[in-house]
Parts: structure tokens; sequence; C-alpha cells
């Protein structure tokens, strides 16, 4: 045996690197990343215990507003039906029989994840049903019989303007804070949206989920 040969010693040095570089844990998920694929695949297991199964390709705004009144049992904000004592009032004195609900804004983030979703799975704006014009009006109706269930207008914060005339190039306080908001979602973005951990089973029960 030639001693000058490569021994087991420097075989295993010389694979040290790959095998280093194969260990090597992946990046990090951002909270939003993460939550929108916990989304995305809670609508995939949806489509796939549907009855009749449904495929991605053929699904529709109807059956994206279906999914959402899904979610409604899972939900955690009390809506006051019209002849409840306590319609409008924003700090009802006392229980109901009220059912629960998912909330607008829940439903609202929801929707904006899984629309960013679809199209990142490979699929075209122009078929995204979650840009649905009924879906759209579908929200907009849930929003507006919220608010007038829950006595919370849902009106669009209006930019004060500032007393005295910015600088050129000189970017008003406070606006890297209100951008960073707005990328992360918001507050109903951020906070976890619908359904996140939700074991999608139609007209079943599920574990409930993480916000709403």
């Amino acid at each position: 045996m030639d001693p000058s040969g490569p021994g087991p010693s420097s075989a295993a040095a010389g694979g040290a690197p790959a095998v280093a570089a194969a260990t090597q844990p992946p990046a990090q998920l951002s909270r939003y990343e993460s939550q929108k694929r916990r989304d995305w695949n809670t609508f995939l297991q949806y489509l796939r215990n549907h009855r009749p199964p449904l495929t991605l390709a053929r699904c529709s705004g109807a059956h994206v507003i279906e999914f959402l009144r899904y979610l409604d049992q899972f939900g955690k904000t009390k809506v006051h039906a019209s002849g409840c004592a306590f319609y409008g009032q924003p700090s009802p004195p006392g229980p109901c029989p009220c059912p629960l609900r998912q909330a607008w804004g829940s439903l609202d983030a929801l929707i904006g994840r899984l629309r960013a979703a679809y199209e990142e799975s490979g699929g075209t704006p122009e078929s995204n049903p979650f840009a649905a014009r009924a879906v759209r009006i579908y929200l907009r109706e849930v929003r507006d019989s919220q608010a007038k269930a829950r006595g919370i207008p849902y009106e669009k914060k209006k930019r004060k303007r500032s007393q005295a005339a910015q600088p050129a190039g000189v970017e008003p306080s406070g606006s890297s804070s209100a951008a960073a908001a707005a990328a992360g979602g918001g507050d109903a973005g951020s906070g976890g949206g619908a359904a996140a951990t939700t074991t999608a089973q139609p007209g079943g029960s599920g574990t409930a989920p993480s916000a709403s």
C-alpha cells in the first residue's frame, strides 16, 4: 500500500465542506410569508375535501365566497342580529345568543394573501378567483353589515396635512413606520387572518383558526 496515497482522514476532510453545506438551515420565512403559506395550504385542503372534489383550475369567485362562509364557524367576533337588543352597540352590556363570525378585517387580509399566493403558484391575474368582482362585493357587504351590527364604522383614515410645509426631499416623520405596517399587512394582516391553522373540512368541524 502506497503511504503517499489518500487516507481515510484526508477523504473525510475533503468531504466536510459538502456536508456542512448540505446541513445549512434554509432562510427563515417572514411572518407574512409563513401566514400566506398556511392560508394557501388550508384552501387547497378545502378544495380536496369539497364534495364533489374541486380542482384549483375550476375554482371561481363563487367557490371563494363559499370558503369564506365556511370559515364563519371558526369566528370569534360577535355580530348582532337586527332583532337583538344590542344591535348597533359597540360595547354591549351583557351576553346575547347572536352568532360569532369572522371579522371583516380578517377576511379582507386573508383574501389579499390568497390572491398573492395564487399568482405565485403560477396562476394568471385574469383567472385569479380571489380577485373576482363577486368576492369584492361580498367583502363590502360583510364590512357594511358588521359595521351596522357592531356599531363600529369602517372608514379609511385620511392623512392629516402637515401645518408646516415640508422641505423638498424631506420625508415626513412616521411615514417609514406607516410603510412598514402596510407592508406587513396592517393590523388585520399581521395578526394572522382567518383559518391559518384550520383543517379544512367542508360541512364538518375543524380546529379553530389562529385569528378572527
